[in-house]
């Protein structure tokens, strides 16, 4: 997290942080105490209200803003003119087309959908979406979550996935050998940011397919295995009345859309030379 970003946050306590488990679908059983930066609400910048506010936005993307708590989720990631980005399961692109207009010419995407996502819903949105001015600056991906980059996407400054990591669960995916893709993508101090919809703490992986939910603990313990340190989190998605027993899901959640209580996530891959452990 930059000095400039933490400067504008309205609220940086030190909170616990979770110790990584060793089974890949059990919660992790163990906690340590560390040092993690809690944002309550990321500094929303002009540039960033002015990326959103772009009248050549889609009426049908813009009616998805206050739910999505859209502002603040681009300061938490920190988007910035010229940066190369990766993202994992970019699905229809309402995210991905925001992040494009903020990076601008200068910057790059590497926006990541697997075959079954294309299959299910994403491929005929996605392919209209990239014929979009604004998406010029936006690779598109065909590759499993296994692997999610090609060889060319190396270097990154960071790697994003918003609120689909529960999906890579019940699809099945690898997530061990996911993570280390991610790895292997992000420049030494880059970033690897993971938002998704809070399930009941302990629940692991239980609610990934039926609740569209997964356990902010587990996320936690998975993502560190890979090597990764979770450097920050943000309370700005969060929702306490949430009793986190509907599915979270866009065609089931109805008029509960955009109120579910979501985690966000900050992870860092330490800038010094060395490998990711091995999982267990």
């Amino acid at each position: 997290m930059t000095t400039r970003t933490l400067a504008l946050a309205a609220l940086l306590v030190v909170v616990s942080s979770m110790a990584p488990g060793c089974a890949r679908n059990e919660p992790p059983a163990v906690a340590k105490p560390g040092s993690v930066i809690r944002i309550a609400h990321p500094g929303v910048t002009p540039f960033v209200r002015q990326v959103v506010l772009d009248p050549d936005r889609l009426d049908a993307d813009s009616a998805l803003d206050a739910g999505r708590h859209i502002e603040e989720l681009l300061a938490f990631l920190e988007v910035a003119p010229g940066q190369q980005l990766g993202e994992i399961g970019a699905g229809g692109g309402y995210t991905t087309e925001l992040v494009a207009r903020a990076v601008g010419e200068r910057g790059r995407i590497f926006a990541e959908n697997n075959r079954s996502v294309l299959e299910r819903f994403a491929a005929k949105p996605w392919g209209e979406r990239l014929q979009r001015r604004a998406m010029r600056n936006v690779v598109r991906v065909d590759r499993e979550f296994d692997d999610p980059f090609p060889p060319e996407a190396r270097d990154l400054d960071a790697v994003y996935v918003v609120l689909f990591y529960h999906d890579t669960v019940w699809m099945g995916a690898d997530r061990d050998r996911m993570n280390r893709g991610v790895w292997n993508a992000l420049r030494p101090g880059g970033f690897y940011f993971v938002i998704d919809h809070a399930a009941r703490p302990g629940s692991g992986a239980a609610d990934a397919q039926t609740l569209h939910r997964i356990d902010e603990a587990f996320v936690i313990a998975e993502v560190e295995r890979a090597g990764f340190k979770l450097h920050a989190s943000g309370d700005f998605l969060r929702n306490p009345d949430d009793k986190r027993d509907w599915s979270a899901s866009p065609s089931a959640a109805g008029e509960r859309r955009g109120t579910s209580d979501r985690f966000a996530l900050q992870f860092v891959k330490p800038a010094r030379n060395f490998s990711p452990g091995s999982g267990s």
